[in-house]
């Protein structure tokens, strides 16, 4: 059995590629190296360059390997750069999965686990929040993932596929032994940014809005970091094994921390301060998204292990070091 990870090459998708490959999974990784790196993937594991939507391509790829199972991780995740270019995200989120879904459907692949978004709550009624709350996104990219678990309802109507929707809240940290993590340039993650300006790689961070009615004005968000991510699809991935029928999952902890509790808790890390900037609310941002992690903790055979803001911030930070010091090393090789 051979699982196909889109996307295997980014942020989130390499951290479940190297899950997978430690539990001594077969996998295959497509990926269009757009935000992702091929130094990011263990030894071995094939890399197809090309667009997750590419229905050729994915289709030799699922012939020549024997794939039973796709988790789904390519796509676009800037909520601002939706908001400038709605259609770029509907192509790229909502019009690639609906490809990569013909040829699931076509080649007889009947597991799928997608990666979704808490931003097709929008602004909660309640919090935390559950599964079946009322989907009212604020974004295109909100819009573009809500699209997608429609189609896939659909689709597992219609045809025999199971699906695992999870609904990521705030993804944040990097692999415990620094051996992977965020690395795309202009990353627009909150501790991404900070722990660059902590590393002295940005000048500031901003913060947009502290006028929320939240305790100390700025928007709360609940952190789960990327290794307990991936646990969570490999989890995901036994349950359609084992006869589990469709389902949508929250991603979380179930407690949230401020943009400023957050920029204090890498500050404290690394140990020294660091400029914040104060800027307006940033169109398209929702307050409080806090996840209600019941069904997951009941559907899953899984147990956060990382569920500390210190911890997740300091294997951030370390990662961040180790990818700054591999920046000046180049940078000295370039000039020699």
């Amino acid at each position: 059995m051979t699982v196909l990870v889109t996307g295997g090459a980014g942020y989130i998708g390499s951290h479940m590629v190297l899950a997978l490959a430690e539990a001594g999974e077969n996998v295959v990784v497509i990926d269009n190296l757009s935000t992702g790196f091929s130094s990011a993937l263990p030894e071995g594991v094939p890399l197809f360059i090309g667009d997750a939507g590419d229905e050729n391509l994915v289709e030799n790829v699922i012939a020549q390997h024997g794939i039973e199972s796709i988790i789904h991780f390519a796509g676009s995740v800037v909520v601002p750069d939706s908001m400038r270019d709605p259609l770029a995200y509907y192509r790229n989120n909502t019009m690639t999965t609906r490809n990569l879904l013909n040829a699931a459907v076509k080649c007889g692949v009947n597991r799928f686990i997608f990666s979704s978004t808490a931003a097709v709550y929008g602004n909660p009624d309640q919090m935390p929040v559950a599964e079946e709350a009322p989907t009212r996104p604020l974004s295109p990219y909100g819009s573009s993932k809500l699209m997608t678990e429609i189609m896939l309802h659909d689709v597992g109507s219609a045809h025999d596929l199971n699906y695992v929707v999870l609904r990521y809240f705030n993804v944040a940290g990097a692999d415990p032994q620094a051996r992977i993590g965020l690395q795309t340039a202009g990353a627009t993650h909150l501790l991404k940014i900070a722990v660059e300006v902590a590393t002295g790689q940005r000048a500031k961070i901003d913060v947009f809005g502290t006028d929320y009615p939240t305790p100390d004005g700025s928007c709360i968000r609940d952190f789960i970091h990327v290794s307990d991510l991936a646990q969570a699809h490999r989890a995901a991935l036994t349950y359609l094994r084992n006869g589990g029928g469709s389902t949508t999952l929250n991603c979380g902890y179930g407690r949230g921390y401020s943009v400023l509790e957050t920029i204090e808790a890498v500050r404290r890390v690394c140990g020294r301060n660091f400029a914040v900037h104060y800027s307006d609310r940033r169109p398209g941002d929702i307050m409080t998204m806090i996840a209600d992690t019941s069904r997951i903790r009941a559907a899953l055979d899984w147990t956060p292990q990382y569920d500390d803001l210190a911890t997740i911030a300091a294997h951030a930070l370390a990662w961040e070091e180790k990818l700054a010091q591999r920046h000046a090393t180049d940078a000295l090789a370039v000039s020699a």
